[in-house]
């Protein structure tokens, strides 16, 4: 017989960042505890916590390279374009060859803006 090990916790937050981070645990496939999980694991083996804490409340500052910045941004395309494929929605994308804009749907098809 397995000894259960798990403590059940509780946490007060607020209901809006709930709410958004259910959201993007759902898109990364796991749930509030396992991510909770996650973090805790990743806090012990660190013997930190796992990101940078400071006193900046804005996006961007001084001491952010300017790849900080195109990787934040890119990942932030990334995951809109992933979002818009997953709920049907074509993603506006741009043909380098063509020279041409177009809308991809989920399914991969293309249709390419004709200018007028």
């Amino acid at each position: 017989m397995r000894v259960q090990n798990d403590m059940r916790i509780t946490i007060r937050v607020d209901k809006d960042l709930k709410e958004r981070a259910e959201s993007l645990f759902d898109r990364l496939g796991m749930n509030m505890s396992t991510a909770l999980n996650v973090f805790l694991r990743k806090a012990v083996d660190e013997s930190a916590i796992p990101f940078p804490i400071s006193e900046k409340r804005t996006g961007f500052g001084a001491g952010h390279f300017s790849a900080d910045i195109t990787n934040a941004f890119q990942a932030a395309v990334q995951s809109e374009i992933a979002k818009n494929q997953r709920n049907g929605y074509p993603t506006a994308r741009y043909d380098a060859i063509k020279k041409q804009a177009y809308l991809e749907s989920a399914d991969g098809t293309r249709e390419y803006v004709i200018h007028t």
